[in-house]
C-alpha cells in the first residue's frame, strides 16, 4: 500500500460536505475566514523536540506528499497540532488519513493518505457527518466550576505580586493566566461546543485538535509561499450591552497609555523577531479595535516578504512562540515569573495551534479562549497581561470577562 498522500479537486459530489462539520466530528479541524481544514483519522504522528526540531518534521512530510492536482497552500500531506504553552516542551503533529479543504473562491479539495479511494473517503466522510446525527447523548444539565486558585488569592498573591515585582524593574510585563475547571453531569460534546463557538465568533479561528478546541481570535503566524502574516492582540476592555456605552468602552480602549504601551511591546517585539527571517516586514501605524461577542481587543496587523527560500511555519512558530502578548518582556525573565507564582500547569493553553503543510506553508494560532475536553471535564484558562499600572481587581475582572466566551458554549441554561 502507498505511503504517500493523493489531492484531488472535489466536484459536485463531495460540495455538500461543510468541512466545519467534519472536522467538528472527528476532532481535527482548523478554520479562519473562508478557508477550513478538516482532518480524519490518523495516518501518522510525529512527536518532535522544540523549539528547533520542526525541520525534520517538514522533510518528513515532504516524503509523505504525492500527487497533487491542486497544488495550492494546505494540499499535499498536511499536518495539525497543538503544542504545549511551555516552548521547550515535546511538539506533536498528527497526519490524518484524510484531509477535507475548503479555500478562497469556492475551492475544494481531498487528500488521502495510503491509497485510500476518494470516493471511499467522501463516503467515509459523509457516513461521519450522518452517524454524528444519530448519536447525539444527553448534553449536561448540572455544572460545577472550581476555581483552582481562589479569585482573591489569585489577584493579590499573583497578580499584584507580579506587578511590584515589575514596578522593582526586574521586567515590563508578565502575562498570567487563571485556571477554571468545569464538571458536568454528562460528557461534554466537543462538537456541541464548537458549532456554539462557530455561531458566536463567526470572525475567529475555530480549531480542534486532540481534545483541545476553542475559538481563537488571535494568529501567532502564518506563511503561504514567501508571504508571512501576524495578528497579535493585546489590551482589552469588556462589552456593555448598552450600545453607547460599548461603543465608550471601545474608544477607551484605544485611548489607555497602559494598554496602548502593553500592546506596543508585543508589536516591537514580534518585528524584530520576524526581521531575520525576511527581506521585508511591516505593522499598521496604529491598533484597530478587535470586537468579539464578549470583549474588545487592541490588534495590528503585520505583514512580511520572507527571504529565499522561505522558512517553514514550524520554525517561525519557534521563532516567535510566546510572544510578550502571551509570555511577556523580557522573555525569560517573564516565564521564569510564571512558573513562580502562577500555581497552575497551561498545558496547551496560550501554545500554538495549527497546521503545516509538506512545502513549509501554514498557520498556528494563539490557543487562547480554549478548552481541554475530556469526558465530564473541562479545563479553562484566561489570561492577563500585569505591566506597572495593572490594577488587581481590574485584572480579575478582565479574566471574567474572557471566560465568558467558553462558559458560554459550555453551560446553556
Amino acid at each position: 500500500m502507498s505511503s504517500s498522500t493523493v489531492t484531488v479537486r472535489i466536484d459536485r459530489a463531495g460540495r455538500d460536505l461543510d468541512p466545519v462539520v467534519v472536522g467538528s466530528r472527528s476532532g481535527l479541524l482548523w478554520s479562519r475566514g473562508d478557508f477550513t481544514l478538516a482532518g480524519v483519522g490518523e495516518a501518522r504522528r510525529f512527536r518532535f523536540e522544540r523549539p528547533d526540531g520542526g525541520a525534520d518534521v517538514s522533510a518528513a512530510l515532504a516524503e509523505l506528499s504525492g500527487p497533487n492536482e491542486v497544488g495550492v497552500p494546505g494540499t499535499g500531506a498536511v499536518a495539525f497540532g497543538a503544542f504545549p504553552f511551555q516552548p521547550s516542551a515535546r511538539g506533536e503533529l498528527i497526519v490524518p488519513e484524510i484531509v477535507l479543504g475548503r479555500g478562497p473562491e469556492g475551492r475544494r479539495w481531498l487528500t488521502t493518505f495510503g491509497g485510500l479511494n476518494p470516493d471511499e473517503a467522501l463516503s467515509r466522510l459523509s457516513a461521519l457527518v450522518q452517524r454524528g446525527h444519530s448519536t447525539a447523548g444527553d448534553e449536561p444539565s448540572d455544572y460545577r466550576l472550581r476555581s483552582t486558585l481562589s479569585p482573591e488569592t489569585w489577584r493579590d498573591d499573583v497578580v499584584a505580586v507580579a506587578r511590584d515585582r515589575i514596578q522593582s524593574g526586574a521586567l515590563r510585563k508578565a502575562v498570567f493566566a487563571r485556571e477554571l475547571i468545569v464538571t458536568t453531569d454528562h460528557p461534554i460534546d466537543p462538537v456541541v461546543v464548537l458549532s456554539r463557538l462557530h455561531q458566536s465568533f463567526r470572525s475567529s479561528i475555530l480549531f480542534a485538535v486532540d481534545g483541545f478546541i476553542g475559538a481563537s481570535p488571535e494568529l501567532l503566524v502564518s506563511r503561504s509561499g514567501d508571504v508571512v502574516r501576524a495578528h497579535p492582540l493585546a489590551g482589552t476592555a469588556p462589552r456593555s450591552s448598552d450600545p453607547e456605552a460599548d461603543q465608550g468602552l471601545a474608544a477607551g480602549l484605544l485611548a489607555s497609555a497602559k494598554d496602548r504601551g502593553e500592546h506596543r511591546i508585543t508589536i516591537d517585539w514580534l518585528l524584530d523577531t520576524l526581521l531575520p527571517f525576511c527581506s521585508y516586514v511591516d505593522a499598521e501605524p496604529e491598533p484597530t479595535i478587535v470586537t468579539l461577542a464578549n470583549v474588545h481587543h487592541l490588534g495590528t496587523r503585520v505583514e512580511g516578504r520572507l527571504s529565499n527560500p522561505p522558512t517553514s511555519v514550524l520554525d517561525l512558530v519557534g521563532a516567535l512562540h510566546p510572544t510578550p502578548a502571551v509570555g511577556g518582556d523580557p522573555q525569560g525573565v517573564a516565564l521564569q515569573l510564571i512558573s513562580e507564582l502562577e500555581q497552575a500547569d497551561r498545558g496547551r493553553y496560550a501554545g500554538p495551534v495549527g497546521w503545516v503543510d509538506a512545502a513549509g506553508n501554514g498557520a498556528f494560532a494563539v490557543g487562547i479562549r480554549s478548552a481541554t475536553i475530556a469526558g465530564n471535564t473541562a479545563r479553562l484558562f484566561a489570561g492577563v497581561g500585569v505591566v506597572a499600572d495593572s490594577d488587581p481587581p481590574a485584572e480579575l475582572a478582565e479574566t471574567r470577562a474572557k471566560f465568558q466566551a467558553l462558559l458560554g458554549a459550555l453551560i446553556r441554561p
